[in-house]
């Protein structure tokens, strides 16, 4: 993968988007990760990557983080979950976004170079980066899509399921990460009711339109889960959490 990344422009590393994508493009090729070009975020390019499994039509684990610029944790706990997982990658079905708003993590903001929040124009097919996503989405076969977010008014972590299954996945999920982060316990969250740190729905909302979860849903991936960490808790914290959760959410998924 070519690394596009220009230096960086905030002092503080988590907004180091030059080095975030060195280390990615030394995983890519210790994992044997092929770039997949989706195109540009502001003046500079997205590129996601996949796995010779996922490519040649093996059910694959997609896997997303950095589509609010101001939500760091997630592309660090996607680098080094990959980092820690060189070897399942060479093996496995991965579909993988290391950082979908690249101008947003620069600039430490929610939306793109543009003003416009990603999470709310995935069914753009006017936009060429959407429409260059949906293609690939569509090409592949999902068996589980992980998306990294956070939350400023969260009081913990919680996650917002969207699957067709009788039991709630993301019970042992937040079991398993625990020790790391206490779970957000309101009982609406973002305007959702929520329970124990799940809002979950088993059918497509109508009512809400373009967050990438949602179209992941509605492509054919059987259950999206959407992790939402408290962005006002300390940054390491932050990541160990969002990579615990990866790591259950892949571990759930092999031994079905």
């Amino acid at each position: 993968m070519p690394n596009p990344a220009p230096p960086s422009r905030l002092r503080h590393s988590a907004h180091d988007f030059g080095l975030l994508m060195s280390r990615w493009d030394r995983v890519a090729r210790e994992a044997r990760l092929a770039g997949v070009p989706l195109g540009e975020a502001g003046d500079l390019p997205v590129w996601a990557l996949e796995t010779a499994g996922a490519a040649a039509g093996q059910e694959a684990v997609y896997l997303s983080a950095g589509v609010h610029g101001d939500e760091p944790a997630g592309v660090w706990a996607l680098l080094r979950w990959a980092e820690k997982n060189v070897r399942l990658l060479r093996r496995g079905a991965f579909l993988l976004v290391p950082c979908f708003n690249p101008e947003g993590l620069i600039a430490n903001t929610r939306a793109d170079a543009r003003g416009v929040d990603l999470n709310r124009t995935f069914d753009d097919l006017s936009c060429p980066l959407m429409n260059t996503w949906q293609t690939w989405v569509r090409s592949r076969r999902l068996s589980l899509a992980v998306c990294l977010h956070e939350d400023y008014d969260a009081l913990g972590c919680y996650v917002y399921e969207l699957s067709g299954r009788n039991v709630a996945l993301s019970e042992k999920l937040l079991k398993a990460c625990g020790d790391l982060m206490k779970r957000d316990l309101r009982r609406v969250i973002d305007g959702n009711a929520a329970r124990n740190g799940i809002v979950r729905r088993e059918r497509i909302p109508k009512h809400v339109k373009g967050p990438e979860a949602i179209l992941l849903r509605q492509l054919g991936c059987p259950v999206t889960l959407t992790f939402e960490t408290a962005s006002e808790l300390a940054l390491e914290n932050r990541v160990a959490v969002q990579c615990r959760f990866v790591e259950e959410a892949i571990a759930m998924v092999q031994h079905e």
